[in-house]
């Protein structure tokens, strides 16, 4: 057990803690952990419960490092379901957008898990193999050592350890762009993203030039709508249209470049490639067909500065 468990252990007129307490002391890690691995809070509470359940089949009193032993049971547990979910390939692509349908917004705790998350990363993670994907959230986001991971995943320590370092590369990725022109193109997609969301006429004209292009795939638009849109008033018009989905978009990297991740939820459902020019959008195409979506190079923008 930790140290401090086990100088709670040994302090005399102290009562032991029952197991219930001692894993509701360990949740919210466990929770956390499970969130990033599975990108759903239904999943990772599934998980967490399971390891509840295999505590009480094996008994506390067997396991001396509690928190270490439940992190392992968590993640195996996470493992397979990635796993599982990768063999099935059953991501549903092609499902319509909340808005595109006429539905709310996400749910409450979906919500909660992409603040806390990030959009964008939910997104890149969820590309990353099973394997990558649970040696980088240990490592990276709860500082587990890769001694403790290899087992975890069948690796050697020096295997995880590489793991671990190619997620983190496909998760920054590679800008295809000098920092100062990269940090001027992302201002322009985040003052597009911002006049999306907010739907006003004047603030998507004020950044969009004047003969700016905008060209989407057929999945992207109801049937019925023009797939190609010229000039700035019309470009205005039809993101006013795209606007509702605008709250579920994240400024990310796409092929080196800035751009935005539509994804509900944290799953991907759509992407703006953005063209930028002067200080304008040039012009942006919206990618919904699976095909195309999955041989998009996404990445994490760092932070600005």
């Amino acid at each position: 057990m930790s140290g401090a468990a086990a100088g709670a252990a040994a302090a005399p007129g102290r009562r032991a803690e029952a197991p219930e307490e001692r894993f509701e002391a360990e949740r919210g890690r466990l929770r956390a952990i499970a969130q990033r691995m599975l990108g759903s809070t239904g999943e990772a509470e599934d998980a967490v419960q399971e390891a509840w359940l295999r505590l009480v089949r094996t008994g506390p009193a067997e396991i001396d490092n509690l928190p270490g032993w439940l992190t392992t049971v968590v993640s195996r547990i996470c493992l397979d379901l990635l796993r599982a979910r990768a063999a099935r390939r059953e991501e549903p692509a092609d499902e319509a957008l909340p808005e595109a349908a006429g539905g709310g917004p996400e749910p409450e705790r979906e919500a909660l898990l992409v603040e806390s998350v990030g959009r964008a990363l939910l997104v890149v993670l969820d590309r990353l193999g099973p394997a990558e994907r649970v040696a980088f959230v240990l490592h990276d986001g709860f500082a587990v050592p890769f001694d403790q991971i290899a087992p975890i995943v069948g690796r050697t320590p020096v295997a995880a350890k590489k793991l671990a370092s190619r997620a983190r590369q496909r998760v920054r990725g590679t800008a295809a762009l000098p920092p100062e022109p990269l940090a001027g193109h992302r201002r322009v997609v985040e003052a597009f993203l911002a006049a999306a969301r907010g739907g006003d006429l004047a603030d998507l004209l004020a950044v969009l030039a004047p003969d700016v292009v905008r060209r989407a795939d057929p999945a992207a638009l109801p049937p019925g709508r023009a797939l190609v849109a010229r000039g700035a008033q019309a470009v205005a018009r039809e993101t006013t249209v795209f606007g509702r989905r605008a709250r579920y978009g994240a400024v990310a990297l796409v092929d080196g470049v800035p751009g935005i991740l539509i994804a509900p939820d944290g799953r991907l459902r759509l992407v703006l490639r953005m063209a930028v020019a002067d200080g304008r959008v040039a012009g942006y195409e919206v990618v919904a067909d699976p095909a195309r979506l999955a041989a998009l190079d996404l990445a994490v923008l760092p932070w600005p500065g």
